[in-house]
């Protein structure tokens, strides 16, 4: 029999991210990665789950952290009908949604990896730190399972790699027949098709993954607490110097919150060779530290920085002042045309400027929210005496959604 990785289609334009699973309080649930364990759950309560990003809505689809599955019943059937001992189908309430949606939990986890086969496989060492996770797998590329160990299941999860779901061939047929949106299959049997030559190429990917990724987040440490919990969201593709976006979140004193691009200093991943990548990072901070647009509002500003050099120089060298679409952001930081303005590079005694990466510097930049009234000033104006007053009342970097303007 074959058998198919089942994913998240996140090439496809536009399309909706749903949030984790929350309470009837709007409370998240404290254990968001239960459904993707491989083994059933027990839920006693309403679950809903909010949309972090709103677009195209599609059938199947994961959480941006916990990975669960959150699917339409129409793919909820396909499962239930081929493979009813192996899997849950949970009810849930999708924010906006009338039509039925599930969380769909595979209920088995089979050890069947195949590591001689596989592209890559690395393992947890000692010497990594993470004695609870020693042993286990860090990274599994090009991976191929061993048949012979998975028997008659149709839908399971890979021991020590849960985060991906396999299903076999006819559970794969079925979910095409249906019509249903927002899946991708990858076949994980039959032998490797990876050349010598592309074990080699993603042997230096990853070595680059992993120095960029250890130096940048123990700079992130330096800054306050990291969240371990919060990366919102991972996006793969677009314009970022290794096609990965993502956001990451830093609890500072005082209650704030400092929301962080992570992945504007990659390397770039077309060269395969160390870079700082744009040279630049973007921060947010604020006092509201469960706020949900700041993710929003540095995914804009960031895509804006990659499609323009233009921007981008600026940015990494001085201060630029810029809008952006304001659709999903705060009402009382839109202009009248639906805009939000922003202040980039904004020096503050409570930040540094730049940090150092193995490959070289990088520039720190500030991103401080505009209320309308301070955009007009500022195109009228210039900035001089616009940071002079924001300066006077200290952290003058600082966003909120709403303030009374200095202005």
């Amino acid at each position: 029999m074959r058998y198919f990785e089942l994913f998240d289609d996140m090439e496809l334009m536009d399309r909706w991210l749903p949030g984790e699973a929350t309470n009837g309080q709007g409370q998240e649930i404290d254990d968001i990665w239960q459904f993707a364990d491989g083994c059933p759950v027990q839920v006693n309560e309403p679950l809903r789950i909010p949309i972090g990003h709103p677009g195209r809505v599609v059938d199947f689809s994961t959480t941006s952290v916990g990975a669960a599955p959150v699917v339409h019943r129409r793919v909820a059937s396909v499962f239930s009908e081929l493979a009813p001992g192996e899997v849950q189908v949970i009810p849930v309430e999708v924010e906006g949604q009338s039509e039925p949606y599930f969380i769909l939990v595979a209920t088995r986890t089979i050890r069947c990896i195949d590591d001689q086969e596989s592209a890559e496989v690395l393992y947890w060492k000692p010497e990594d730190g993470r004695p609870e996770k020693t042993g286990r797998y860090r990274s599994v590329m090009g991976m191929r399972i061993d048949t012979t160990k998975v028997g008659d299941a149709k839908v399971f999860r890979p021991w020590g790699w849960t985060g991906v779901l396999i299903v076999s061939e006819d559970i794969k047929d079925a979910l095409e027949r249906s019509g249903a949106t927002g899946m991708v299959f990858t076949e994980v049997t039959g032998p490797s098709e990876v050349s010598p030559e592309q074990r080699e190429h993603r042997r230096k990917l990853q070595a680059l993954y992993e120095r960029t990724e250890t130096a940048r987040e123990a700079f992130w440490r330096t800054l306050g607490t990291l969240d371990e919990n919060a990366i919102l969201p991972i996006v793969v593709g677009g314009g970022w110097p290794a096609r990965r976006q993502v956001w990451r979140v830093i609890h500072r004193p005082e209650g704030r919150a400092l929301f962080v691009t992570d992945g504007l200093s990659d390397f770039f991943v077309d060269t395969v060779e160390p870079s700082v990548g744009f040279g630049l990072e973007l921060a947010l901070e604020t006092d509201e530290p469960q706020a949900k647009w700041p993710v929003t509002l540095l995914e804009r500003i960031a895509n804006e920085l990659v499609g323009h050099e233009h921007l981008r120089e600026p940015a990494r060298t001085g201060l630029l002042s810029m809008e952006v679409d304001g659709a999903h952001l705060p009402e009382p930081l839109l202009t009248k045309e639906g805009r939000v303005g922003v202040l980039l590079g904004m020096d503050t005694p409570t930040l540094p400027g730049h940090f150092t990466m193995p490959d070289g510097q990088v520039r720190l930049v500030t991103v401080k929210t505009l209320m309308p009234r301070e955009l007009t000033y500022l195109l009228e104006h210039g900035r001089e005496e616009l940071l002079h007053r924001f300066n006077q009342s200290p952290p003058g970097h600082l966003s909120k959604a709403w303030r009374q303007p200095v202005v």
